[in-house]
């Protein structure tokens, strides 16, 4: 019988489980893969800015081919993320509560791991935008600096609070869903395909990414916009943090619910105390090649 070239959802969901328990293993100060990860994702905000602010001819004639074209490339930024195992904070948004549901790691582990990736994914985006794009000048000449400015606006200052925090529960309940097939598909091809499909759905429907507005607000800011930083965090960040959560619990708890009700009989309890997932062989084997997913 040929071997399935994809998990099962039930595996996922114990692949995700076990890699929430390796990451709240993880010492706390250990920030370099969260930095990269803010770095990766907003490679991918750069070539969205190269292609769709360099095309302002064919926005002005065809502005949904443009956000279309803008949305595929995107997508290069999280699989960069998920194929070299960097951490970031919207993934972290499904992986913990499922893992804090099934009490395989502690409460506090959560927030704790939330506020470090956070950081992390901050401290990366912010020096991409300042030291490789802002101070390099790749972007200094016209069209770009106007561009900039007005979709910084269009996305933290025009749209209402409400607006965000709902454009932020589907960008991230797609976000999920990427991370979630790419962690079921077994082929390297296959993972790139699995993530780059939502990926380039929320991109191409402007939703929004907490993440990936760390990268775009702050170059905007850089490039005058009229914004506040804490105009930004009021509006836009705590919006889209908020909005992002709400989407990946839209993954996370269904998935525990239909597909892990008696996992906790399993092996999970005790795991806190440092005894390993007693998970069966079929899934131990196939979570190995999970086990570096975001």
């Amino acid at each position: 019988m040929d071997t399935p070239s994809t998990l099962s959802p039930a595996q996922v969901a114990s692949a995700m489980v076990a890699h929430g328990v390796a990451k709240h293993k993880t010492r706390v100060d250990i920030v370099f893969f969260k930095f990269l990860a803010g770095v990766m994702l907003s490679f991918g905000g750069l070539l969205y800015v190269v292609v769709v602010g360099g095309s302002t001819g064919l926005t002005a004639s065809n502005p949904g081919l443009v956000h279309v074209l803008g949305g595929f490339v995107f997508p290069v930024g999280l699989v960069m993320i998920v194929l070299n195992g960097y951490e970031l904070l919207t993934s972290n948004m499904m992986v913990f509560p499922m893992a804090v549901i099934k009490r395989a790691i502690p409460w506090w582990g959560l927030p704790l791991n939330w506020l470090v990736v956070t950081f992390g994914n901050l401290c990366g985006s912010l020096f991409f935008a300042a030291i490789l794009v802002k101070y390099t000048g790749i972007l200094a000449a016209a069209p770009y600096p106007d561009w900039i400015m007005a979709f910084t606006l269009t996305k933290a200052a025009k749209p209402e609070w409400h607006e965000i925090f709902l454009r932020g529960i589907a960008c991230n309940w797609l976000v999920s869903i990427a991370v979630w097939q790419a962690a079921g598909a077994k082929e390297t091809s296959s993972k790139v395909i699995a993530i780059w499909i939502p990926i380039w759905v929320f991109v191409s429907c402007s939703f929004d990414h907490i993440v990936a507005n760390m990268f775009f607000v702050p170059l905007g800011i850089l490039f005058h916009a009229d914004l506040t930083v804490a105009a930004y965090i009021r509006k836009s960040f705590i919006a889209a943090f908020l909005g992002n959560m709400v989407g990946a619990l839209f993954v996370a708890l269904p998935a525990v619910y239909f597909y892990m009700g008696d996992h906790g009989a399993e092996g999970l309890k005790g795991v806190e105390e440092g005894e390993g997932l007693n998970e069966p062989s079929s899934v131990r084997a196939d979570s190995a090649d999970v086990k570096r997913e975001n």
